[in-house]
């Protein structure tokens, strides 16, 4: 019997205190209640991204507090940075790498959840790319669109981001939102690209597109986009991460503890079926559950 993994979380967010809410009431979880949900979906620890952009957040989650949460709380918890591309001088020619490797230094494993809404070749956005490639730290990036919105800009067919997965070959790029996953299939538009499609997967979707052609693109699979993307079309799905084991990455994005029943956190149980049914190998299930976000993160696993 081949036995289920522990899962590692690559997307999450969490809080010491509670802060102000968001329009929905809900704030973050603490420690302690990420624990509840994690120990009742078989997730070991997970990566908390600050949020510092002012387009997506009520509550400042810093660096700094992701930090201590995970020197407080290690069985839970690695960590990223986050660097905003206008910190500094609010110059893009300014040398964000002092940045990184300030908190690479303190034990970040990565840069993210990016969410500025600049196009992604913005020459903001640009500088910031170059010095996370300099200091080998790989980047979490939210997709949405100009305006209204969060998260780094592109258009339907992602043409800015195959430039940047071109410009900068050695960045590890982690794609996430609604607005990435929705690439999955070939009939992503305007007007299906911002909420959660339904139905089968369309050949031709650029997100395989790129990550066939790209091997710095890697697939964040958290939050309902994440999930929607694999569970909407199981059949495309298993042959999906098949393809794809070596850059897929299981996720939440968990930001409130209301969600320990949300139908998101069903991508554990949909990976641990598809492995016991045998619609997965279990190499890529294992890959894909824990073992590339350990060899991301840098961290060797624990026997």
């Amino acid at each position: 019997m081949k036995e289920r993994v522990k899962k590692i979380d690559i997307h999450v967010h969490s809080v010491l205190k509670k802060g102000l809410p968001r329009d929905n009431g809900g704030c973050c979880t603490t420690p302690d209640e990420l624990r509840v949900i994690y120990d009742k979906y078989g997730i070991e620890k997970g990566v908390q991204l600050p949020s510092i952009s002012p387009e997506c957040q009520f509550q400042v989650i810093t660096p700094e507090e992701s930090y201590e949460i995970a020197t407080r709380f290690p069985e839970t918890y690695f960590w990223f940075c986050y660097v905003d591309p206008r910190q500094g001088r609010n110059r893009p020619d300014y040398d964000l790498t002092r940045l990184i490797n300030y908190y690479k230094d303190l034990g970040a494993k990565g840069i993210g959840e990016i969410c500025p809404n600049l196009y992604i070749d913005d020459p903001f956005m640009y500088n910031l790319f170059a010095a996370c490639e300099k200091c080998d730290m790989p980047l979490t990036f939210h997709l949405g669109v100009k305006g209204g919105d969060y998260g780094i800009v592109d258009e339907v067919g992602l043409p800015r981001l195959e430039k940047a997965l071109r410009d900068f070959p050695k960045l590890k790029f982690l794609g996430h939102s609604q607005k990435f996953w929705a690439e999955i299939s070939g009939d992503c538009n305007e007007s299906n690209r911002g909420g959660y499609p339904k139905g089968k997967v369309v050949p031709g979707g650029r997100v395989p597109e790129l990550m066939r052609k790209y091997p710095n693109l890697y697939g964040d699979m958290s939050a309902g986009s994440g999930a929607n993307a694999f569970m909407r079309d199981p059949e495309h799905a298993y042959k999906f991460i098949e393809e794809f084991q070596d850059r897929l990455l299981f996720g939440t994005d968990i930001c409130d503890p209301r969600q320990i029943d949300d139908p998101m956190l069903k991508l554990a149980e949909f990976l641990d079926e598809a492995m016991e049914q045998d619609k997965i190998s279990y190499e890529a299930y294992y890959k894909v559950s824990r073992g590339n976000a350990l060899k991301l993160l840098g961290v060797e696993e624990t026997k």
